[in-house]
């Protein structure tokens, strides 16, 4: 669901050479002159909204559950503003800097350890995305075959861990073997992870809100296709339930501002394509970013507020998992599930390829192509990320993880450091600076505060209770 992240590039020749003068940034600024783009304004707008819709947007509901309406919307618009706020600092960091790769900047600024750092940051996002999609495969492709079964009596081909391996063997893994992707391949999985984000279960979200009563029916006991009856007893759930909360604070109240960095990440995608703009400048690309981040802050809003109005407090992890609670078939949301399992199956091996791009360039930087090489690091990957999937019990837990690491390095830190470090004609007393180091050490804050919480929680939630310690004895 997400464009994958550009892979960590070979050493450059120019990196050879520790002189960060003006002549070299010169320099490297006219090489980048040299290639016109030929992306129009609206195909980028585009691109990067693609770039920017992932699976972190099933999510957003579950995150305005823990935190309430009023205080989700002050955390949405935070985190737009800040990641806007860093594609700034890329941008400009790119122009004084001479680089229009995320990893260049890195080694320009910091050396090896920059690079590294950008390199780390970016693979960890590229898994955790992927890991997201093999999660959405383990929920969703259950309930599918369910619907067109109709048993689910323990059946193996019911149990979401045997398929997302079987999806992995027999879809993914032939398509990440693959040295190169052709490009009229690459067009057909592009288009195939685009064509369900264009009308993506946004629109199911809304429609299903003024379907579903509340408070919740019981499941269906039998698989049709008609709605849950209005009038039919509810299940343990208060009116209070009904009511929308606009403050909440919870031991899952952590999770929130994780969620929406996993969301809105998309940084090492924009300088690719600011070199691709036609007649590109700044001011241009920075447009492009602010129409593109608005368009996706609309739909988030709107995804996040409906499935939290249609469940409250009762919206799970994964949203469209959620709906499974309360239908056992339903035309439009196997529809929906369809579209979505299509384009996170195609999706993976395009994440995987920049990752062991950059696990080459890390492990053999000078060697020649092995297919060896290659099937073995392409068989880790997937087998770490498919037990990573197995094991970890929620897709909570990536978002939260992955959006308090990675993310808050992509959007916080690395573009506020780079950019300290880089830009030369600003003094550390100029406001550009100030306003730089700022943002510096409110990534430190988010992304150290939140991992401790959400470490405290798991260790918390993995201890047995006093009562199950009770009954033990």
């Amino acid at each position: 669901l997400s464009a994958p992240l550009p892979p960590s590039p070979p050493p450059l020749a120019e990196e050879k050479s520790h002189d960060r003068g003006p002549k070299r940034r010169a320099a490297a600024v006219s090489f980048h002159a040299q290639h016109q783009g030929n992306a129009s304004f609206g195909m980028s707008v585009f691109n990067l909204g693609n770039a920017i819709m992932g699976s972190g947007i099933l999510g957003l509901s579950y995150a305005m559950a823990n935190t309430g309406i009023a205080l989700f919307v002050i955390l949405l618009v935070a985190v737009a503003i800040f990641s806007l706020y860093s594609v700034h600092l890329l941008l400009k960091t790119a122009n004084e800097g001479g680089a229009l790769i995320y990893e260049q900047l890195g080694y320009k600024a910091f050396g090896i350890p920059g690079k590294l750092a950008a390199s780390c940051s970016i693979t960890m996002q590229n898994i955790g995305a992927m890991s997201s999609y093999l999660y959405i495969v383990k929920y969703e492709l259950p309930l599918v075959i369910q619907a067109f079964t109709g048993t689910n009596n323990g059946e193996w081909y019911n149990n979401g861990d045997y398929l997302v391996l079987l999806v992995t063997v027999v879809i993914i893994l032939p398509l990440s073997l693959l040295r190169n992707l052709d490009p009229a391949l690459n067009g057909f999985l592009f288009k195939s992870n685009c064509k369900p984000k264009s009308c993506p279960p946004i629109f199911q979200v809304i429609i299903k809100k003024f379907q579903i009563p509340c408070p919740l029916p019981a499941a269906l006991d039998s698989i049709n296709s008609s709605l849950p009856d209005p009038n039919s007893s509810a299940v343990g759930y208060s009116d209070d339930a009904c009511r929308p909360k606009y403050f909440v604070f919870n031991s899952q109240t952590v999770y929130a501002v994780p969620i929406l960095t996993f969301a809105f990440v998309c940084h090492p995608a924009i300088l690719p394509m600011y070199e691709e703009l036609k007649d590109r400048s700044r001011r241009k690309m920075q447009g492009v970013a602010n129409v593109s981040f608005l368009a996706m802050f609309i739909m988030y809003l709107l995804a996040a507020l409906f499935g939290y109005l249609t469940f409250n407090s009762n919206v799970g992890p994964e949203l469209l998992h959620t709906y499974s609670r309360y239908y056992k078939f339903d035309v439009l949301l196997l529809i929906v599930r369809l579209a979505v399992l299509t384009a996170v199956t195609l999706t993976v091996p395009v994440v995987l390829f920049p990752i062991r791009t950059s696990v080459n360039h890390l492990l053999c930087p000078t060697k020649d192509f092995s297919w060896v090489r290659h099937t073995v690091i392409t068989v880790v990957l997937l087998a770490g990320t498919n037990a990573l999937v197995i094991l970890v019990p929620t897709i909570r837990d990536i978002f939260g993880f992955i959006g308090a690491s990675a993310a808050a390095m992509l959007i916080f830190i690395l573009p506020s450091a780079f950019y300290i470090k880089l830009v030369k004609k600003e003094s550390m007393k100029s406001m550009q600076k100030i306003g730089a180091t700022a943002f510096l050490i409110c990534g430190f804050i988010v992304m150290i505060g939140s991992m401790t919480l959400i470490i405290m929680d798991w260790i918390h939630n993995a201890l047995p209770s006093p009562v199950t310690k009770a009954d033990g004895h």
